[in-house]
């Protein structure tokens, strides 16, 4: 992962940690006067959210590599479902990694981010954040000073909705999922997006409890909490896996290929996959 920018702003320290740890992510900050890049396959968030041809552009992506690794079309909304998920899920860590590193949240609307998924890039402004009392940042320019963690939290939750809610509407309707399923996927892709880093940056258990209580499963729009539980190893060892809330549908393009934390894969493969790759 890269990171540029012209001027430090309250998130480019987090985005930095980022970068160290994780190379499959591009991160470059705008000035407030900068224009969203496009062209060269970048597509901006709001195009996204408005469907359209933005939309199918995108999705063909995802339709062409399924064809050329598999040999086979994919259901339309499977498709989508995957198409989503390679949005979402470094979308996510915009909101998230600041958090987590620094207890800072930026508000990222979809009108303020762009992506260019072939180079793994993200550009984005961040114009406001909230950030606890004790925070140095709280007297800059565009900060809002919340009481408590919980309250901070409130804000990573109402920050991801603000930019997950319009992308889901318009990838929803190519998913054909109701509005519980859709939210489940959101869901998901805060979990797992945390959970890796925290794993790259040697602070596993620690995302793992954070989520815990950013998800408790009463914080609607959400779905579900974070299905963190432990299995044991043959040599004793214990292994973290969770239960996704949503299903990403990979098994109907190659059914004997679940995802490690499908619903779908029973506790004995789980064991024998975590032990293989731990």
């Amino acid at each position: 992962m890269t990171v540029s920018t012209l001027l430090p702003s309250p998130v480019t320290p987090s985005y930095a940690r980022l970068a160290e740890a994780y190379s499959g992510l591009g991160i470059r900050e705008l000035t407030a006067a900068e224009q969203l890049p496009s062209g060269a396959g970048w597509v901006g968030a709001a195009d996204l959210a408005a469907g359209g041809t933005a939309l199918d552009a995108f999705l063909a992506w995802d339709n062409a590599q399924v064809v050329r690794d598999y040999g086979h079309q994919a259901r339309p909304d499977v498709i989508a479902s995957f198409g989503f998920h390679r949005y979402a899920w470094p979308a996510c860590l915009l909101v998230t990694v600041p958090w987590f590193l620094h207890r800072r949240v930026p508000r990222v609307p979809v009108a303020d981010v762009a992506f260019q998924r072939s180079s793994g890039q993200i550009a984005l402004r961040t114009r406001e954040f909230a950030c606890l009392p004790d925070d140095p940042a709280a007297e800059l320019p565009g900060a809002r000073v919340v009481a408590d963690e919980e309250a901070l939290r409130g804000e990573v939750r109402d920050a991801v909705a603000e930019h997950l809610g319009p992308v889901l509407e318009g990838f929803g309707p190519r998913m054909r999922r109701g509005r519980r399923a859709l939210w489940g996927m959101a869901t998901d892709e805060i979990v797992e997006g945390l959970w890796y880093v925290g794993a790259l940056l040697g602070e596993e258990a620690r995302a793992m409890a954070e989520l815990d209580a950013l998800l408790p499963g009463t914080a609607k729009p959400y779905v579900g909490t974070p299905g963190f539980r432990e299995l044991t190893a043959p040599d004793g060892r214990r292994l973290p896996t969770r239960d996704r809330a949503s299903c990403c549908f990979f098994y109907t393009v190659r059914p004997d290929d679940t995802c490690v934390t499908c619903p779908r894969t029973c506790d004995a493969d789980r064991v024998q996959r975590l032990s293989a790759a731990s």
